[in-house]
């Protein structure tokens, strides 16, 4: 058996490792030691293969913590898959040098690969490039287009019935990940995705489990990021207050009314400027939403946290009932 294994060792230091890929998937190295945690001086540039698996092709968009690229898995096109595309997403150099960044990153693997519904992007792996030392996410290639984008092809908004078809899957969804103890964060029209399978939640960077849920995790702070949106992140949110399932339901209020009407409730200025200037005040149903489906939505755009008490579940099944079946349920009342 040495002797069988004694040209695979060879193979590490020769000119055909970057083509045997079926070895490094399968292999074992010999006394292999665990990647030590990215550090300022062992961060380095990005390499055109990840992991000597992912070929790095393009970038598909960036935000403030980290970039999307479409990357090729080389193992898989090797073993003949028609499409081996995948998204890959690795956070920025800036952040990538903090201490805990690795941590961060797993910590929106863990969350996002708990939930396992058809409306959030299903993440593959999580991983580190031993070479340059950065942690990295695989996950799923979607094709089709942002909801920010959308908007801008419909300044008008979206008829009553393509909204009921983007906002109860997207509504079921964050229903979904409140149930399973994972809060988003971060919903604003361009983490969620129209694409060639049906919408699509994505970006949990900002996300936390509820206190109980995947207590092995670190609860690393995302407030020193300064990354909420503030146009969509609810009020408490920017005064520093911790993240909540009603801070979720007014992001993802904020979105809908924005895909209804066109417009942003309150000018997309941050919801603490909108609060101080009594907008709330000004708010009327957006032309495209039924009138039976403004109540619900109105209280999910409450700037007081503890005035805003209804919850995704609840949002979810009052955009999905008709204005005869509310009818026929106050008639039996």
């Amino acid at each position: 058996m040495t002797e069988l294994m004694r040209p695979l060792d060879d193979l590490l230091v020769s000119e055909e490792q970057d083509n045997n890929l079926t070895y490094f998937a399968f292999a074992k190295p010999h006394q292999a030691a665990p990647a030590p945690a990215p550090t300022r001086a062992s961060v380095g540039e990005l390499p055109d293969v990840l992991a000597g698996r992912y070929r790095i092709e393009r970038l598909l968009g960036a935000g403030g913590m980290g970039a999307v690229y479409r990357a090729r898995d080389l193992l898989n096109e090797q073993f003949g898959d028609p499409d081996p595309y995948i998204a890959l997403k690795i956070l920025s150099e800036e952040f990538a040098e903090s201490p805990d960044a690795s941590a961060l990153l797993y910590s929106e693997f863990a969350l996002t690969r708990r939930l396992r519904h058809d409306n959030v992007l299903r993440f593959h792996t999580f991983e580190v490039d031993t070479d340059c030392q950065r942690a990295f996410i695989t996950m799923e290639l979607m094709r089709g287009l942002t909801l920010d984008k959308l908007l801008c092809e419909r300044p008008l908004g979206l008829p009553w019935k393509e909204l009921r078809d983007i906002a109860l899957p997207l509504l079921d969804a964050l229903a979904y990940a409140h149930a399973r103890g994972v809060l988003h964060g971060d919903l604003k029209p361009s983490n969620v995705m129209l694409s060639e399978e049906g919408v699509r939640l994505f970006d949990f960077g900002l996300g936390q489990a509820e206190e109980g849920i995947l207590p092995g995790l670190p609860h690393l702070s995302r407030s020193r990021f300064n990354a909420w949106t503030p146009g969509y992140a609810a009020p408490e949110l920017l005064e520093g207050q911790p993240l909540t399932a009603r801070a979720d339901v007014y992001g993802v209020a904020c979105v809908l009314y924005e895909l209804a009407g066109g417009k942003h409730p309150f000018r997309r200025l941050p919801s603490t400027q909108a609060r101080d200037e009594r907008l709330e005040r000004e708010l009327h149903a957006p032309r495209n939403l039924p009138k039976h489906c403004w109540p619900a939505l109105r209280k999910a755009l409450t700037f007081n946290p503890a005035k805003r008490t209804i919850t995704a579940a609840q949002l979810l099944s009052a955009m999905g009932a008709t204005s005869s079946l509310l009818q026929r349920l106050r008639l039996r009342a």
